[in-house]
């Protein structure tokens, strides 16, 4: 059965524009004006009319981490509820974190993650692969991955995950070698670790984020760029925080170095003084890593989206409920660190970006849609309407008003770091693949989600 979309208005990269939509078989098979596309339609063709509405590609969150163990607990949703919300945000494909336990090969991460999403996932899915050992046969492996479809990893310089500096030389050589991509989280762990020896109040949440300093993100950004300098090989700056680091970045590209950087919701708009919120149950609610920043970092970073150096937004979903947080009431290292937000990202954005005329509908589309599609190899099969792409499609309604609650959500936390947060928009409508998912809002079609294998890089 055909269906057809009639007179939205298609965001893409380069532009919008009012037209018809007309999908068969999972894929848009013809755009253009209403007497052209009727050709083509037959009696059966299922119709929509999404006139005054935005039509945007399937949103990609490329930084999830569900069914997650970490900090002694394990994250709140799994591939199943966290899907469900992503879908419901608009996100029609996620790209979650594999994590290589000690003494585990590449293979046998992959397989654990396979285990935990397949058959349960609502939106289209993927996965970087996380690598924490480094070994010979290790290293054979990443060719491996590439052909399975894993074309992007992740790097930690931080946590028990962390690699050395030697190791990641040698890693980023190696991704060069079969041409992956590496995104990498930048903190100093070592700096981390002696101004927490040197914390008093083990009992204060503020001190998660004065021994996490912007200083420790940006020292690590430039020992990172460093290397990769030496290699020629481009990375990922995951969830950028700060000025401090962007400057670090600006001034690495400006001598001609590739650099793509993403960032998140949270770090545009959440600041550090929730840290010092009096109540311990309230200030836990925002731990995360890197910590949330100031209201002059939160600029930069909008400048940075508007103006091409900052070319993603995810959403780094790690969520925990409000009991898990308490795991750290005693000492703030043992807070599980992570805040949900695949459910709110779309309209977060469109709300505090578009509407706020911090960035414009086509910066929009290209950091939440077409540039993480060409990054993480699923371009133009993703991330643009248009015929031969995958028909995901985002229906979203601009004329709309809306309050943000924990209540309303689905994603399977008992609090949201924006609750009481206006939003002008409404994501009405979601099709993966053709396949009418979210009517109204709501879900109507579940487990729909497929694996999807990725090529190279391509932005």
């Amino acid at each position: 059965m055909k269906t057809l979309l009639l007179g939205g208005t298609i965001v893409s990269g380069n532009g919008c524009y009012t037209s018809d939509v007309l999908i068969e078989n999972e894929k848009i098979i013809a755009i253009g004006k209403t007497s052209a596309i009727s050709k083509l339609v037959d009696d059966n063709t299922k119709k929509f009319d999404v006139t005054d509405k935005l039509l945007f590609p399937g949103f990609i969150d490329a930084h999830t981490h569900f069914d997650l163990s970490v900090a002694g607990t394990v994250t709140a949703d799994n591939f199943l509820t966290g899907t469900r919300a992503a879908l419901k945000g608009g996100t029609t494909t996620i790209v979650d974190f594999t994590t290589q336990y000690p003494e585990e090969s590449l293979s046998q991460a992959l397989n654990n993650w396979h285990k935990k999403a397949d058959n349960k996932c609502s939106c289209d899915y993927s996965f970087h692969m996380s690598i924490s050992e480094w070994t010979p046969s290790i290293c054979q492996e990443v060719q491996k991955m590439m052909d399975e479809g894993i074309s992007s990893f992740k790097l930690y310089m931080t946590y028990d995950t962390m690699v050395n500096d030697k190791t990641m030389f040698q890693i980023l050589n190696r991704l060069k070698q079969v041409n992956g991509i590496v995104g990498v989280h930048c903190e100093n762990d070592a700096i981390i670790a002696a101004l927490r020896e040197n914390a008093i109040n083990k009992k204060d949440v503020s001190n998660h984020y004065k021994t996490r300093p912007d200083d420790v993100e940006a020292e690590a950004i430039n020992r990172l760029l460093s290397i990769a300098k030496i290699i020629n090989i481009p990375v990922i700056i995951v969830h950028l925080t700060c000025k401090k680091g962007y400057d670090v970045i600006l001034n690495a590209k400006k001598h001609g170095q590739k650099i793509y950087v993403e960032t998140c919701p949270q770090y545009l708009l959440l600041d550090n003084h929730f840290y010092d919120l009096p109540s311990y149950y309230e200030a836990s609610k925002f731990v995360c890593a890197p910590p949330l920043r100031t209201k002059n970092d939160q600029e930069c970073l909008w400048k940075g989206l508007a103006n091409g150096v900052i070319q993603t937004i995810s959403t780094d979903h790690c969520s925990f409920t409000t009991a898990q947080k308490a795991l750290g009431e005693n000492d703030f290292t043992k807070i599980p660190g992570g805040v949900p937000g695949v459910e709110h990202r779309g309209n977060l954005i469109y709300t505090y970006g578009v509407e706020t005329h911090r960035i414009n509908l086509e910066t929009m589309c290209r950091v939440l849609s077409e540039n993480p599609a060409k990054l993480y190899g699923m371009y133009p099969k993703k991330g643009i309407i248009a015929p031969g792409s995958d028909a995901d499609i985002v229906v979203l309604n601009p004329n709309v008003t809306d309050v943000i609650t924990a209540k309303n959500q689905i994603q399977n936390t008992n609090y949201t770091p924006y609750e009481g947060m206006p939003i002008s928009s409404r994501i009405e409508d979601v099709f993966l693949r053709g396949h009418h998912v979210i009517e109204h809002s709501q879900i109507t079609q579940e487990k729909m989600g497929i694996f999807i294998k990725r090529k190279s890089y391509n932005l």
